[in-house]
């Protein structure tokens, strides 16, 4: 049985109890036993002072790649759990395009049993809509289905044959799972490597116009309708797709949505690098082409980016994934165009988000709830929430801290990020998993790489 813990006077935050106070938090035998004042003198319970921390359920990410089995040049789900460990999460869904992909109930098995063995939080895989993800045949769904998969998606492709995604709704509509696809018309995005506007022209570059993902959603949108099958747009990133979503929610289509943290806080000018000052007709700097910022679908204009956070405070938002996308430094040192589509983005999440929070733009709880109780209910678990008798899966964090994003000490294997060398302000302090010590961050005088304390799993000195 795990040793009991009491996290002491932290300020908890459970969306899904109501719960907001500064007090103290027992777990015994990986549970959550008890919240209030508590004095125990007990030498079996371990004390963590949480004063002046903010303690949340765990944080949960419905979206992001592992890239194990294939590319483990790029992540496994060793490093890329030690990564979301390390970013607050205490679980991630696995998106199943791997090599072979997540098309066959011996590879989600396998992806499971690496997870139990190699990984150190919860691994929960995304099967695949067509085998092979190919776009042409639908997979042996209700066999992904028996092997425990949360839902269906070819995601770094759309579904973009009509009848297939309906024939997928329908089908997974009697297996109560979701198609989660990835918006994009590849006719209106061939080519494309960044967002069409102001900044693809300076830079010579093809862009990617918002029609792309609103097409493909508007098509996704009116398939729910017909089948009455559960659609989830990944990763949204436009005007457009948020106010299709916000109509369809209210017509009462099953349709959900998430967007990432990227998404939310950055902008195409990030492809550029330029600053507040400067303008189209500045000359191009060294940091121009800034393959780190490389990501589809595409970091938006400002308009779009702002009016993401509109929809987290309507509720129109479903959650916060991060759509993790690790790759090795090969595949982003080359030209823009040849360059992967993806950000590194587990370790550096909650910094990100906890902008808007600074910023006056959404509020703390409704950033957690995000992160932690909508995805849950997304996942139809008992998970995300601190209630008494749930497992015990637990993150602690400074809401004021400020830190500067290093990639070389990510966990990760993925240093992609065009957040590397920034400053963020919110940083995760510990994470417990099913009432496990997995994280506990540890500063001396400069930021330090995180050391990991699990009994259980691993220890890296």
């Amino acid at each position: 049985m795990s040793k009991s813990i009491l996290i002491k006077s932290g300020r908890i935050i459970d969306p899904a109890s109501d719960r907001d106070e500064v007090a103290d938090l027992l777990i015994v035998d990986g549970k959550i036993s008890e919240i209030g004042q508590i004095n125990s003198k007990d030498q079996n319970v371990e004390v963590y002072d949480a004063k002046g921390f903010v303690v949340t359920p765990g944080f949960i990410d419905i979206h992001c790649h592992l890239r194990e089995p294939g590319e483990e040049y790029k992540e496994t789900i060793a490093t890329g759990t030690k990564s979301a460990a390390a970013g607050g999460f205490t679980t991630v869904c696995a998106m199943p395009n791997t090599n072979p992909p997540m098309d066959t109930k011996s590879v989600v098995d396998f992806v499971k049993n690496k997870a139990l063995t190699e990984g150190v939080i919860r691994v929960l895989p995304i099967g695949c809509v067509t085998k092979n993800s190919h776009g042409k045949e639908l997979s042996e769904m209700s066999e992904l289905a028996d092997a425990g998969v949360i839902g269906f998606s070819d995601d770094g492709k759309p579904v973009s044959d009509a009848n297939l995604m309906r024939q997928a709704l329908t089908y997974s509509a009697g297996l109560g799972l979701p198609i989660i696809n990835h918006c994009e018309v590849p006719e209106l995005a061939d080519g494309a490597s960044m967002n069409e506007g102001w900044i693809a022209t300076r830079l010579g570059l093809k862009g990617m116009p918002n029609s792309a993902e609103e097409v493909m959603a508007a098509r996704d949108i009116s398939l729910s309708e017909l089948t009455g099958g559960k659609v989830h747009l990944a990763h949204i990133s436009t005007a457009g797709t948020l106010d299709m979503v916000r109509e369809a929610k209210r017509r009462g289509i099953n349709v959900t949505c998430e967007v990432t943290p990227h998404h939310l806080t950055l902008t195409d000018e990030a492809v550029l690098s330029i600053g507040d000052e400067s303008t189209s007709f500045d000359p191009l700097t060294p940091n121009a082409y800034d393959t780190t910022a490389k990501v589809n679908p595409p970091l938006r204009n400002i308009s779009d980016m702002s009016i993401m956070a509109n929809g987290i405070n309507d509720n129109t938002i479903d959650f916060i994934a991060t759509d993790h996308a690790p790759h090795s430094s090969v595949d982003k040192i080359c030209t823009f165009q040849e360059a992967a589509f993806g950000i590194s983005v587990l370790e550096t999440a909650l910094g990100s988000v906890l902008s808007l929070y600074h910023n006056k733009k959404v509020e703390l709880g409704t950033l957690i709830k995000k992160l932690t109780s909508d995805p849950a209910s997304f996942l139809g678990s008992n998970l995300g929430t601190l209630k008494i008798g749930r497992t015990a899966d637990v993150t602690v964090f400074d809401l004021d801290e400020t830190w500067r994003v290093n990639s070389s000490l990510f966990f990760s294997k993925g240093k992609n990020t065009p957040l590397d060398g920034t400053s963020l302000t919110g940083r995760v302090k510990a994470t417990f998993y099913g009432g496990e010590y997995v994280l506990s961050l540890i500063h001396i005088s400069e930021p330090t790489r995180p050391l990991y304390i699990s009994y259980a799993v691993f220890c890296l000195k």
